[in-house]
């Protein structure tokens, strides 16, 4: 590493360490380089800062985990998330259109909406896109933009406003991160949009999480508590407001 490397490295520090985190873009105008020298910086770096969906975070910072995974994620807690998307079939009516959220949590629901007639389902995920094809009665309203792989999902800047365009009778809401403070997040950035603009369009709005993500606090905020009707878990939640809280259902 040279000095100029080590130079914006100590720069970025001192940001993080006022900010928490900061976006590559960001980082790289604080520079003055390019995001690519940036990213040069950091793989020749100790990696005491790593990127996480798109911006620069302290490794050791408490809430820091290794990026995102499909594929592990995929494996991870299936018997859980079968029995988290049959409780929430449960709220399906005939003729709803459904949003479902992107991530491994929600796509054993899309095996059960046979069980309903005339649905129709919006998403923003390519996995949940790919089973809902697949589903000859079910109508399937994609919604598109730059893809990000590491979540198989879309992302565009008018995302929300295609949402809040389209009638939705419920929103099925994952997340990676559920803590009675600190909100509901996520672990990445171009997710926030369009799940808060299903939470802000739907008539009703369900959180399905399994027990791993309770008490737990991701880098991408999208949501309160309760901002949701009903929480679908197989864990104990903490104890919540008596009055203006979610429904919790257990799996």
């Amino acid at each position: 590493m040279n000095d100029r490397s080590a130079m914006r490295l100590a720069r970025l520090q001192q940001a993080l360490a006022v900010s928490g985190t900061l976006h590559l873009r960001e980082a790289a105008r604080l520079c003055g380089v390019s995001e690519m020298t940036i990213r040069r910086d950091l793989a020749a770096s100790d990696g005491a800062m790593t990127l996480l969906g798109g911006r620069l975070v302290i490794a050791s910072h408490p809430h820091y985990v290794p990026a995102y995974d499909l594929d592990v994620q995929q494996d991870s807690h299936a018997l859980a998330k079968r029995r988290l998307c049959a409780r929430a079939v449960g709220f399906i009516a005939d003729g709803d259109t459904l949003f479902i959220d992107c991530g491994t949590t929600l796509l054993p629901l899309v095996g059960q909406l046979a069980t309903r007639e005339r649905l129709t389902v919006v998403t923003y995920a390519l996995n949940v896109a790919n089973a809902v094809s697949l589903l000859p009665e079910v109508r399937l309203v994609l919604l598109g933009g730059l893809f990000h792989a590491s979540s198989q999902s879309f992302g565009s800047d008018d995302m929300s406003a295609a949402i809040k365009r389209l009638g939705i009778n419920r929103a099925f809401i994952s997340a990676a991160g559920v803590h009675t403070e600190r909100g509901v997040s996520c672990f990445h950035f171009h997710e926030v949009a369009p799940k808060q603009a299903a939470i802000a369009s739907a008539e009703q709005r369900l959180l399905v999480v399994d027990e791993s993500k309770l008490g737990q606090v991701r880098p991408a905020y999208f949501a309160k508590l309760d901002d949701f009707d009903v929480v679908i878990t197989d864990g104990d939640m903490a104890p919540l407001p008596e009055s203006g809280g979610p429904r919790i259902v257990a799996a």
